[in-house]
């Protein structure tokens, strides 16, 4: 009799406890009873917090869960996780599938160096701390971004754009535009300082778009893309509706669990690599917005 059990696909979700993260983990739970998941997170309780609640939702999920502390705005935490997710991976006789860097801030009290470390260097390291536990072949990375990094490169100067648009930008060359960008902001006045701190969200988005480009030509055996979930409702995006005296569902925001789709189908369908993709799956440019609904981008 040959066996119709589907092999494990066992995948990490960085920023996991709440919001998109949390929606992810939990459609993953429900529609792939094939999955173990590594639920990561900054914080020991609010993992714990995360993981009750979850097992609470889908019953029996307990076994597929295991928790992992990690800030991906540390390198030696990204070490520290990855040598953990190593030895539960052995011991399980296992490779890891997936990742989904979805782990993201939209500012930071400190200025625009802790969005960029955690938004775009973040991703750019676990990758570099995971890679070899990516089983070959068939493995993927899904980075989360955002519509706000396409709409930066719309506005912002030429070389910007060129640079993060080039098919064979480099990661020297995107590292260059974080610390200029920084270094603008620690230079700059107070008035500037806030210009910076309303862009940065999008720039470092920008920056993780053309980082995913580059990852996909370092690394060919796998496949690797970024997303929008959309305009979703979380932690992060609800202070823009209260800033304009408006509810989350006038400024048209949808439920975190609205914004899984294109990551789940850049995890788990047949997709090319290297693109980045709107919240309807479909292809977009990564310099100009593209509304769901209309053509995919051949460019």
């Amino acid at each position: 009799m040959v066996s119709t059990m589907k092999k494990t696909k066992t995948i990490l979700i960085t920023g996991a406890n709440k919001g998109i993260g949390f929606a992810i983990v939990k459609a993953l739970l429900e529609q792939f009873p094939e999955t173990h998941l590594f639920f990561s997170c900054r914080d020991k309780h609010r993992s714990v917090a995360a993981i009750n609640s979850l097992t609470s939702i889908v019953p029996g999920s307990e076994s597929r869960l295991d928790a992992i502390i990690m800030d991906v705005s540390n390198r030696d935490s990204i070490q520290s996780a990855a040598s953990q997710i190593e030895c539960l991976l052995s011991q399980k006789g296992l490779r890891l599938y997936g990742i989904v860097n979805n782990a993201g801030i939209m500012n930071s009290p400190t200025g625009v160096e802790d969005v960029v470390r955690v938004n775009t260097l973040g991703p750019k390291y676990v990758l570099d701390y995971f890679y070899h536990l990516l089983e070959p072949d068939i493995g993927r990375v899904v980075n989360i971004t955002s519509a706000a990094g396409p709409n930066y490169l719309s506005r912002c100067n030429d070389r910007t754009r060129k640079i993060l648009t080039h098919q064979e930008v480099t990661w020297e060359q995107i590292l260059e535009l974080t610390e200029e960008f920084i270094r603008q902001y620690q230079e700059s006045s107070d008035s500037e300082k806030e210009l910076l701190n309303s862009n940065v969200y999008g720039f470092s988005k920008a920056c993780t778009n053309a980082l995913t480009m580059q990852q996909a030509r370092s690394h060919t055996t796998i496949k690797i893309n970024s997303c929008t979930p959309g305009f979703i409702e979380t932690d992060m995006t609800l202070p823009l509706a209260q800033n304009r005296g408006k509810s989350p569902q006038e400024m048209g925001m949808k439920a975190p669990e609205e914004g899984t789709g294109s990551c789940i189908h850049l995890l788990m369908n047949d997709v090319t690599t290297g693109h980045y993709f709107g919240s309807d799956c479909v292809r977009s440019p990564i310099d100009r917005y593209r509304a769901p609904g209309t053509p995919a981008f051949n460019g």
